[in-house]
């Protein structure tokens, strides 16, 4: 089930805010959300959720064991359990294929795949479960002593599915200790409808030529072309993934949550450096603080610290998906962060903002390339593309219909201006003001508009529901 789909909108978040609300008591709020939360998660496969409950019990007893010896010993074990479950359904069948390849070389039988299944939000709900674990380890947080409550954290529907990843110490003075105000409520819808707008009407409207382009034959693409779906796709994933998680942290807040933003203007970042600072905030700081900074950091010297940056971004591409594309993808962004580390990186800082911004955006978007390709043969002759592709005019002109043309145009608008943007339309209580209700009236004309787009049952993917 997605946020953005007809069955959310209409029938599932209508019924849980009524009974939300008319049920008395944080701790009945909270079991109704975790009930909830079940029905959200098994809507993707019974056999799933046996994984997640399983995942759920293993970690409340794991938290116990570490609370009682704080050893190293039992860390190991819940984080070694973790990546255990994480490595056989997202990474067994991408081993196989590589011990095939190996094996078909020495004439060696193969093995035959498993054909795993990947288990709907298994890759963040593994971090907040490993979260958990060493934020006991670390004793900022004591072990959870109601595995219900322990449940809620993992499996909260708002965050699940596509984050943002919400560390344990964040989220447990907030399972009893939230308020509710009609204001926070106001600024969770407000916040919930911007990012169904840009999921919806941007994303969705620009992603149709994306996808159509990354389906062309790459030994023959247009070059206009090729470079109008790379720059869509670098639009598409923005605006599907942060709307996607604007919703997120708009549900959590209609229920009290306040979790912290995952996403800020990544695209006007002036490094690679400063990009990760901005995108998928959470993510990043996950690795930095639960990885890069344990590795050492920058605190062992240049070599030591290279090496860090490398492991930490091997594994970031790693994590979005078994695939050399993304291994690419992670590689990119880091060997540019260590380039960045040295004279180019001064030479950089001289260099005006726009300029610095111009490299930034390229080297995104370029990186951007593997990520969406099925293959590296596929990835490297798109980059070809680029350069010594044929020019088709008609072909791309008859792709830019007016919708899409509109799309683009807003999508670029807020990539380089939205908190500007987000900031005037903040709606108050009492819309007392004629600014105030033509606030409203632009927030429910998004929602109007995005409710018939989804009713009429169009293109409506979730890019990192894969993850």
């Amino acid at each position: 089930m997605l946020f953005s789909s007809s069955i959310f909108l209409f029938y599932f978040l209508p019924l849980l805010l009524l009974v939300y609300f008319c049920i008395p008591g944080i701790k009945l709020k909270n079991y109704t959300l975790l009930l909830f939360s079940l029905i959200f998660f098994i809507w993707g496969g019974a056999f799933f959720t046996l994984i997640l409950l399983l995942s759920i019990i293993f970690n409340f007893f794991t938290g116990k064991l570490i609370e009682r010896s704080y050893s190293k010993i039992s860390l190991g074990i819940a984080v070694g359990g973790n990546l255990l479950v994480l490595v056989i359904f997202k990474y067994a069948n991408f081993l196989i294929d590589n011990l095939n390849v190996l094996f078909s070389s020495v004439h060696f039988d193969t093995i035959v795949p498993p054909g795993i299944i990947l288990p709907i939000g298994i890759s963040f709900y593994t971090f907040h479960s490993i979260s958990y674990n060493i934020d006991v380890f670390k004793k900022r947080s004591k072990a959870q002593g109601n595995i219900l409550d322990m449940a809620l954290y993992i499996i909260l529907f708002s965050q699940l599915v596509a984050g943002p990843i919400i560390r344990y110490n964040v989220f447990a003075p907030q399972l009893f200790g939230r308020t509710h105000t009609f204001e926070k409520f106001i600024s969770g819808i407000e916040r919930f409808i911007i990012g169904l707008g840009k999921k919806v009407l941007i994303a969705n409207t620009i992603g149709r030529l994306a996808d159509d382009a990354f389906s062309q034959d790459a030994h023959h693409m247009d070059l206009l072309f090729s470079w109008t779906g790379a720059l869509c796709y670098t639009f598409q994933i923005y605006f599907d993934f942060s709307g996607y998680s604007d919703m997120a942290i708009g549900l959590s807040r209609m229920f009290g949550f306040e979790f912290p933003e995952n996403f800020n203007l990544p695209y006007i970042a002036t490094s690679i450096k400063d990009f990760w600072k901005r995108w998928h905030i959470s993510l990043s700081s996950f690795f930095k603080d639960y990885l890069y900074i344990p590795l050492g950091g920058n605190q062992k010297g240049n070599k030591r610290t290279y090496l860090n940056l490398l492991i930490v971004f091997f594994l970031t591409g790693l994590w979005h998906g078994a695939n050399y594309t993304f291994i690419v993808w992670g590689m990119i962004h880091g060997c540019f962060l260590l380039l960045e580390r040295t004279s180019f990186g001064s030479f950089l800082k001289k260099l005006p903002s726009v300029l610095k911004g111009v490299y930034t955006f390229f080297v995104v978007m370029m990186a951007w390339i593997p990520f969406r390709s099925s293959s590296m043969d596929y990835s490297w002759h798109y980059w070809k593309s680029l350069v010594v592709g044929k020019i088709n005019l008609d072909l791309v002109s008859s792709y830019f219909t007016t919708d899409l043309i509109i799309a683009v145009v807003i999508a670029i608008f807020l990539s380089f201006n939205f908190n500007g943007f987000l900031s005037r339309i903040k709606i108050n209580s009492g819309l007392q003001s004629m600014g105030d209700l033509t606030k409203a009236v632009f927030l429910l004309t998004i929602l109007f508009f995005s409710a018939v787009y989804l009713m009429s049952g169009t293109y409506n993917p979730f890019i990192y529901y894969q993850f």
